[in-house]
């Protein structure tokens, strides 16, 4: 009873949606609930259920988001011991479990285009097949699948089976979110926020303050209704006084002074290619005084490797990369021009 008391409200929007579920409930077709993440979804599926002459027979459901594409297929429709490795004995799929009563498969734009047949062959005809056997079983399953996505256009673009949307889309059931449910929001905080109260022990309910009211009413509300309700709830616990009216309410729990921030990366960023050393007076030969060719030529090389190792801070991997020398070759001219000792 608890999860259908927060099946709550009185906008026009709300009041459509609910008033189409009742009307369709009792009818055998299946049913297709599209809605943002906590509008409710699984709400209608069980009010669906509930009012439909198959109230007293199981409702069972399947996230088809939750598990993975290999094991999609024998949650569905069972499998028989040693039908794949992992299966030790026979089980019966949700089919099985739901037989005489109502399936309801959320996430449904998930299912891969293998699953998508059978599932269309067990719709269509009312028998499924174990994996691993050949025996069709017959079932009575009424369906009712949910998903945020939009199928049509999945539909269009190959990406969803158009005949299985058309078998399943005998009724469809649009959830208004909670941002367009005028007058809503202030009914169900204040639902959500006498439970809570009561939860702690509260002798009476404060209610909110005014800006706080109006804070709630302005929240555009992303996680729609479960949000709203993480959000009330949390308010209400971390207040103090219950004599007064709640005063003080945090949309976004992680929002802290203190919460990690990403580190930057240990890698070293790579290095820029170093500008050649200038011409300077301590590189540039003096041409009028050589004598010696070798001499002078070994002079010079001397003084532009100091001088580059210098400009780089005698990091010798940059030096050599600026002076378009291999490691080893900036190491050997070092080593020939006594400059180790510095160097090291």
């Amino acid at each position: 009873m608890e999860r259908e008391n927060q099946f709550l409200g009185q906008s026009g929007a709300f009041l459509d949606a609910v008033e189409r579920t009742s009307r369709a409930a009792p009818m055998r077709r299946p049913v297709l609930v599209i809605g943002e993440r906590g509008t409710g979804k699984e709400l209608i599926a069980e009010r669906l259920h509930r009012l439909s002459t198959r109230w007293d027979e199981p409702l069972v459901t399947m996230n088809c988001a939750a598990l993975p594409e290999t094991l999609i297929e024998a949650e569905l429709f069972g499998h028989e011991a040693g039908a794949f490795t992992g299966a030790t004995k026979q089980r019966a799929g949700r089919f099985e479990e739901a037989d005489k009563g109502t399936l309801f498969l959320d996430e449904l734009g998930t299912l891969s285009m293998g699953a998508q047949e059978r599932l269309l062959r067990a719709v269509e005809y009312g028998e499924v097949t174990r994996i691993g056997s050949s025996r069709p079983i017959r079932v009575d399953v009424r369906i009712v699948a949910a998903t945020n996505e939009d199928l049509p256009a999945k539909a269009e673009r190959g990406e969803f089976r158009a005949d299985l949307l058309d078998r399943l889309s005998f009724e469809v059931i649009t959830l208004p979110p909670l941002r367009v449910r005028e007058g809503d929001i202030e009914v169900l905080a204040d639902y959500f926020g006498r439970r809570m109260g009561a939860e702690l022990g509260w002798e009476a309910w404060p209610g909110f303050a005014d800006h706080v009211a109006e804070e709630l009413e302005n929240h555009q509300w992303p996680g729609n209704v479960r949000e709203l309700r993480n959000v009330v709830e949390r308010a209400v616990y971390r207040w103090d006084d219950w004599s007064a009216p709640i005063g003080h309410v945090v949309f976004d729990p992680f929002d802290s002074p203190w919460k990690p921030v990403a580190m930057p990366s240990s890698r070293p960023k790579a290095e820029q290619p170093a500008a050649q050393p200038a011409p300077a007076a301590a590189v540039t030969p003096d041409l009028e005084h050589v004598d010696d060719l070798k001499a002078a030529v070994e002079e010079h090389e001397r003084a532009i490797v100091e001088h580059a190792l210098g400009k780089h801070r005698w990091n010798q991997r940059q030096t050599a990369k600026a002076l378009g020398l291999s490691y080893d070759q900036l190491r050997h001219c070092i080593k020939k021009h006594g400059l180790m000792e510095e160097a090291e």
